[in-house]
């Protein structure tokens, strides 16, 4: 019995138009699926993982009892410095990351912890589970922290991480992003969430990007690049917000690949 055929990235491509050309006629506007489909085929572990039962209501109280607490004390400044802590410079183009966490008014949300994790400038993880075949950075572990000030903002210095294959089908490979996770103003209301950088070519290949249907919401992942937030002979700057909660709420992941 012949083996499954893998996907190529032409088939994936032509299933992303499939869905987004049906989206558009079925579409009621813009707004209408600004978070991802998690049954979205393109994106096949979707297909297996994707919740199929109801989702399970618990009493927020119980889950505040064993929520974490956090505080100044318990996060450093250098935290928030990638580039930092190491015996040598991290190799990679320096960038700083900085934007505001919002609620669905605008309103700056104060005292909440932020964490990143990517991949090194050559699109790997520091994981045991990733073998991708690029050189690990002896001076870059890919993970930081901060929190945000009491006008929502955050802050940090890191390198741009590099494009990288997965598994999803034959050639794959995943755009250029960063991972945030977000606890917003409860343990139950976390945001874990990925932001890209402007222009990157795999946008329209990459079916993790493709599984938000709405154009608009898509877009409010890709940071912008910020001329007067970059350094002289040092760092690009980029500024990126997040919305924890409303109908302009940031996108949610659903799992961890990618």
């Amino acid at each position: 019995m012949n083996a499954e055929r893998v996907a190529s990235q032409a088939d994936i491509t032509a299933e992303i138009a499939c869905i987004a050309a049906g989206y558009q006629r079925a579409s009621g506007g813009p707004g209408e699926e600004t978070q991802p489909r998690l049954d979205y085929p393109p994106y096949r572990s979707s297909t297996l993982r994707h919740p199929k039962q109801p989702l399970l209501l618990v009493d927020p109280d119980e889950v505040e009892r064993w929520a974490p607490c956090f505080g100044h004390q318990d996060v450093d400044p250098l935290d928030a410095d990638l580039t930092a802590g190491n015996p040598g410079e991290p190799i990679g183009e320096r960038v700083i990351v900085t934007g505001r966490v919002l609620d669905e008014s605008g309103a700056p949300v104060a005292g909440q912890l932020i964490e990143i994790w990517q991949a090194n400038a050559g699109g790997r993880y520091r994981h045991q589970l990733d073998q991708h075949p690029a050189p690990l950075d002896p001076n870059f572990t890919g993970t930081g922290r901060c929190l945000t000030g009491s006008d929502g903002s955050y802050r940090f210095l890191t390198v741009k991480p590099g494009p990288y294959p997965w598994r999803n089908h034959h050639n794959a490979w995943r755009p250029a992003h960063i991972h945030f996770s977000v606890f917003g103003t409860a343990f139950t209301q976390r945001l874990v969430t990925q932001m890209y950088f402007p222009g990157d070519q795999l946008f329209d290949l990459d079916p993790i990007f493709q599984s938000i249907l709405d154009p608009g919401a898509r877009q409010r992942l890709i940071a912008k690049y910020d001329h007067d937030l970059t350094q002289p002979e040092y760092a690009t700057g980029f500024r990126w917000d997040i919305v924890v909660s409303g109908s302009r709420r940031t996108w949610t992941a659903d799992g961890c690949d990618g």
